[in-house]
């Protein structure tokens, strides 16, 4: 192999490690937009069915419900590493 073969190999490997760092970059968006809005929305949808109704907002909420809601709502991205995991 000849130096500007390895040279051009070098370039070669360094842009498809780039590419492969960005597919994993768009992927984790992707997730993230999937996590936040559209399974929220789906569970909403299922707790409608279910027959709930949803939580007032945090401003018509004791203090001790709005905490347990930002709990639940750290929880959320834990489960989803969970189920892609």
């Amino acid at each position: 192999m000849t130096m500007y073969e390895t040279s051009d190999l070098h370039k070669r490997v360094a842009r498809y490690e780039a590419a492969v760092d960005e597919l994993r970059a768009a992927h984790q968006d992707i997730r993230t937009v999937l996590v936040d809005q559209v399974l929220y929305e789906r569970w909403q949808q299922i707790g409608a069915e279910l027959g709930f109704t949803g939580a007032p907002p945090a401003s018509a909420a004791p203090a001790g419900q709005a905490q347990d809601l930002g709990a639940m709502n750290q929880q959320i991205p834990q489960m989803s590493e969970a189920w892609a995991g």
